[in-house]
């Protein structure tokens, strides 16, 4: 039986075993999965911590429900959707995402480790998964609350004064995190069964560098903590060189890591979820096939560089967007992998029509497209979890931070061993830095459209991460950690309203006089109507979540104050 249907099996069982109470019986029955006989071999130690997997490899999802490429990714200036959705308005009255069951079954888990009869290796192994899941568990709480009470033992709900205690500051916690895993990189085994498809260390180091990349830059842009922000940064930028430092992995076609029937063998991928036809399967193929899109913005298309290197605003190769072709002419080569090349698929016109004419084909497995597997909830492709090149740019963006906080320098050794190694398969020229300016081909260039809160070797490096992982859920909590909200505002940016330009006279046969464009019968496709007030961003309590109602409660009743976040 293949490692993922083991997973989807013993997940249920092993969620009984955590939630279950001791009951009366002093002696448990032996045929029954219950605490007092489980902990026994490491067959089931390893059966234990599959349960995890669910809750944090989602993938591409499964049957009808999307994970992290594309989901809940309309929210930000990559997307241009017709019904732009709204960060948080109200306090929830329950719920929330405020849960500490994963924690605890962390926990449950950490302790159990040490009672089983194994070796010292084994245990150190076991013990290192537990504490990465507890450490991926309070990023994600952090993440989303700030401050959040720490828990590293397991409770019982007699201990109320710990049950409820005041939160812990978030830098309290995400020390613990960082003991967590280093730990993990230190014990968790280099090769396990299954490569791949289960945590190893690489899995660890790959998850570090981006738990503490983003860690590292909330405190330099939120917290003004430059200290903290060194100390985070260092480790991300250490995390990740140890994966590139390795050997272990490469990059290869840059569209299989997507839309692959098997990523076994792919050397980018460091970890991945396995689909199969009858046993598991997502609707993402299909979505990027038959279906209506949510179009990718104008802002979006405008980030990729000209073949030569440069932004589109300084590169004399670039054509203009009158017409696609103009647009993916000489263009990044990852442009053409991850959007249908030279096509617009307009509402009006085509079925599977995109919001904004650019449409999605990272996801696509062409072989199958017209096929039943190709169709509806059927996809049967592989999605990556973690890959190379994210540790890639992981690595490149935590070393040129951390030279603004007082760490190294950033060097040209930093570029080519990562940045420059990605341009490599987009067929882009390398990226120099010079002084503290980018450059190509020895000339240093400037970006008209650079932040200018933004440094511009900074601005680059961050154009490479929003090319390289466009579309696979980054975006949102990339602005998030850098304090760039307002870049989603369509009334400041109206260029992230935007799509294709068109004229309408070009389809003389079709109806498209409920299209909007920016001039009349010409201009760029305008896919939201909303009102102005709906889409804007003046609103900076989103940057975290608000704590829900119920919780709030719970702890008064309990003598406790549970702090509201700011402005909520």
């Amino acid at each position: 039986m293949k490692i993922k249907n083991k997973i989807l099996i013993l997940f249920l069982s092993v969620t009984a075993l955590v939630g279950c109470e001791k009951d009366f019986l002093e002696v448990p029955p032996q045929d029954l999965l219950v605490d007092e006989t489980y902990w026994s071999n490491e067959g089931n130690v390893r059966t234990f911590a599959f349960g995890f997997y669910t809750g944090y490899f989602t993938g591409y999802g499964s049957g009808y429900a999307w994970g992290q490429y594309f989901s809940g990714q309309a929210l930000n200036d990559d997307f241009a959707p017709s019904n732009p959705p709204r960060f948080t308005q109200q306090v929830p009255s329950s719920g929330g995402g405020w849960s500490f069951a994963w924690v605890r079954k962390a926990n449950i888990f950490i302790n159990r480790v040490q009672t089983v009869p194994m070796e010292q290796e084994p245990i150190e192994h076991w013990t290192g998964i537990g504490r990465f899941f507890r450490g991926l568990e309070y990023h994600d709480l952090v993440n989303r609350f700030g401050d959040i009470p720490y828990y590293d033992q397991e409770l019982s709900e007699n201990e109320t004064e710990l049950l409820y205690k005041k939160r812990d500051d978030r830098t309290f916690v995400m020390d613990k995190v960082l003991e967590d895993f280093q730990y993990a990189a230190t014990h968790v085994r280099a090769s396990v069964d299954n490569n791949g498809l289960e945590v190893n260390k690489y899995v660890v180091l790959a998850y570090m560098s981006r738990i503490f990349l983003f860690e590292g830059t909330w405190q330099k842009y939120h917290e003004n903590n430059n200290a903290k922000a060194s100390e985070y940064l260092e480790a991300a930028k250490w995390a990740a060189d140890q994966v590139m430092s390795s050997g272990n992995y490469s990059l290869g076609d840059y569209r299989e890591v997507f839309n692959s029937l098997s990523l076994s063998s792919n050397p980018e991928v460091i970890l991945y979820r396995e689909y199969e036809p009858g046993l598991l399967t997502h609707a993402l193929n299909s979505y990027n096939n038959k279906e209506p899109q949510t179009g990718v913005s104008r802002d979006a298309m405008e980030t990729y560089l000209a073949s030569d290197g440069l932004p589109i605003t300084l590169s004399p190769l670039y054509q203009g967007d009158d017409g696609i072709e103009n647009v993916m002419t000489d263009r990044d080569l990852r442009m053409h992998e991850t959007f249908v090349p030279y096509e617009l698929r307009i509402d009006g016109i085509a079925s599977n029509y995109s919001t904004t004419a650019y449409a999605t084909h990272k996801f696509l497995n062409e072989e199958i497209k017209d096929d039943p597997v190709g169709s509806s909830n059927l996809n049967p492709t592989d999605a990556p979890i973690i890959r190379y090149g994210e540790v890639l740019v992981n690595y490149a963006e935590a070393a040129a931070e951390l030279a603004t906080v007082g760490g190294a320098a950033f060097t040209q050794q930093d570029l080519d061993k990562s940045i420059n190694v990605l341009r490599d398969r987009g067929s882009i020229p390398h990226l120099q830095v010079m002084g503290d300016s980018p450059a190509v081909g020895g000339v240093v260039y400037d970006d008209p459209d650079r932040d200018p809160d933004v440094s511009s070797i900074i601005w680059e490096i961050r154009r490479e991460r929003r090319t390289e992982l466009m579309m696979e859920g980054f975006r949102l909590d990339d602005l998030r950690r850098w304090k760039k909200l307002e870049y989603v505002d369509m009334v400041t940016h109206p260029e992230i309203n935007n799509g294709a330009w068109i004229r309408k006279s070009d389809y003389p046969e079709t109806d498209l006089e409920s299209m909007t464009l920016t001039n009349g019968e010409e201009g760029y496709i305008i896919p939201a109507s909303a009102a102005e007030s709906l889409r804007t961003f003046d609103d900076p309590r989103v940057y975290l979540s608000p704590i829900p109602l119920d919780q709030i409660t719970l702890y008064q009743d309990n003598g406790v104050e549970l702090e509201q976040n700011p402005g909520w």
